[in-house]
């Protein structure tokens, strides 16, 4: 996506404490999951506010992640972050590879099929395990994979609008 947003991207929220000296434990929602750390800063997003944070250092820790930020240096002041969120700006994310796509970035896109019939607009994305997802509002709610070639034949980001190949009365 070349057009920069001011979007908010969720990365993963503090779950938990990990030693003394200020460090925590992070659940992280990137892939793979200690690509969180790979951010330089952190807005932690918690009921108190929004607080910026330097990611000093982290890494893959059991079945989660660990960091240090920079400036929290004993565990009673990390305590209070727990259930913070993890975001940064749409526009630090990485820039995908052609025929890539955030999720975040085809929510809200009209769906039209061959014929040019508006299938619905995506609400959101999930995966099965063997592909992703598209899941349309409207009526009917319809769930069209995301496959490209076979399915989905084009995806304009800057028009709003994916071509699938999917027949109008599935």
């Amino acid at each position: 996506m070349s057009a920069k947003t001011h979007k908010l991207v969720t990365l993963g929220r503090i779950s938990g404490l990990f030693g003394v000296k200020g460090w925590v434990k992070v659940h992280s929602y990137t892939n793979p999951r200690d690509n969180v750390v790979s951010f330089t800063t952190w807005t932690l997003k918690s009921r108190g506010g929004e607080r910026r944070y330097e990611v000093e250092t982290g890494h893959a820790q059991g079945a989660g992640v660990v960091a240090k930020l920079r400036g929290l240096d004993d565990r009673e002041h990390a305590r209070e972050l727990i259930g913070a969120e993890i975001i940064v700006e749409r526009d630090e994310l990485p820039e995908c590879a052609p025929g890539e796509y955030y999720w975040m970035d085809l929510e809200g896109l009209e769906v039209r099929n061959l014929d040019g019939r508006v299938l619905g607009t995506i609400d959101h994305l999930m995966s099965n395990g063997g592909h992703d997802i598209m899941v349309l509002a409207g009526e009917p709610q319809r769930l069209i994979p995301f496959v490209h070639g076979r399915v989905i034949h084009e995806v304009d980001l800057a028009a709003g609008r994916v071509v699938a190949d999917w027949p109008w009365d599935f």
